[in-house]
C-alpha cells in the first residue's frame, strides 16, 4: 500500500533562550557550520530562522498522509496535528499499525525529499519520545538501495545526486497547482508561534499532500486530470 506523505515541524522552542545551557552550546556549534548570512552570526536569528529542519532542535506538529486511488480519481487525504508531539507520533503510528495489518504487509510512503528529511525526522523525534517504530519506518541500518519508500525527488534526479529541486518548482514545470496559495514552509513557524494557527498548517499540510501524489502520478506518466482531493477525519 502507498501512503503519500508530509510533516510539518517547528523549533522545538520559541526562544533561543529558552534552551538549556547546554543546548544554547550546541545550537551555536550547529549554527557555525550552516552556510548562510551574515545575520545569523546572531544564534537567537539563526535559531528562528533554522532550528525546525533538524530533528535534533526542532519537533514535528502536523503529519499529512494521502492515499491515491487512481480509480475513483481521488487523493484520500487525512492530517494529524497536535502541539504535544509524542500524542501526534503515537497516534500517527498506532494508524500505520493498523495499515500494515489490514494490507498484511509493509506500507510504502511516497512523499518529496522524504528519505533525507521526512521519514529520518520522525524516525529520530519518536525515539527522542521514547516511541517503538511501526515496522514500515524500522529503517536503521538500512542500505539506501533497502529502503523499499518512494521520494518523488529522488525520481527526478535520474541519479543526479547534486541536484535539488524543490516540490513547488516540480508541480509547475509538470503543470501541476502549486500548494503554496497560502503559505509556504518558511512560514509554518511564524504560524504555529506567532498565530497558535494549527489549523492553518494543516491545511497547508493537506494541500502539499495533494500536489505530491500528483507530482507522482505525473512522474509515472499516470494522466492527473480529473483528481480530486477528498478530506477524511
Amino acid at each position: 500500500m502507498e501512503l503519500v506523505i508530509d510533516i510539518e515541524t517547528v523549533s522545538g522552542e520559541k526562544y533561543f533562550g529558552q534552551l538549556s545551557a547546554a543546548m544554547q552550546a550546541h545550537w551555536q556549534h550547529k549554527a557555525s557550520l550552516l552556510k548562510t548570512g551574515a545575520e545569523t552570526a546572531d544564534p537567537a536569528i539563526s535559531y528562528r530562522d533554522k532550528a525546525a529542519i533538524y530533528a535534533e532542535f526542532g519537533k514535528v506538529i502536523c503529519i499529512g498522509i494521502g492515499f491515491v486511488d487512481r480509480e475513483e480519481q481521488q487523493v484520500r487525504i487525512k492530517t494529524l496535528a497536535d502541539r504535544e508531539e509524542r500524542e501526534l507520533l503515537a497516534g500517527f503510528f498506532e494508524l500505520i499499525k493498523r495499515l500494515e495489518k489490514e494490507n498484511k504487509g509493509d506500507i510504502v510512503f511516497c512523499g518529496h525529499n522524504i528519505k533525507e528529511f521526512d521519514l529520518p525526522y520522525i524516525c529520530r523525534r519518536a525515539l527522542v519520545c521514547g516511541l517503538k517504530l511501526p515496522k514500515s519506518l524500522a529503517l536503521s541500518g538500512l542500505k539506501p538501495w533497502q529502503v523499499p519508500h518512494i521520494d518523488t525527488l529522488e525520481l527526478w534526479k535520474f541519479g543526479d545526486y547534486k541536484h535539488y529541486t524543490s516540490l513547488d518548482l516540480m508541480a509547475q514545470v509538470l503543470g501541476i497547482p502549486s500548494s503554496k496559495a497560502d503559505m509556504d514552509g518558511s512560514q509554518v513557524s511564524e504560524v504555529y508561534w506567532e498565530n497558535d494557527d494549527l489549523e492553518r498548517i494543516a491545511t497547508y499540510c493537506s494541500r502539499d499532500i495533494f500536489t505530491t501524489a500528483l507530482v507522482y502520478l505525473r512522474l509515472n506518466a499516470h494522466p492527473v486530470a480529473g483528481f480530486e482531493p477528498v478530506f477524511v477525519d
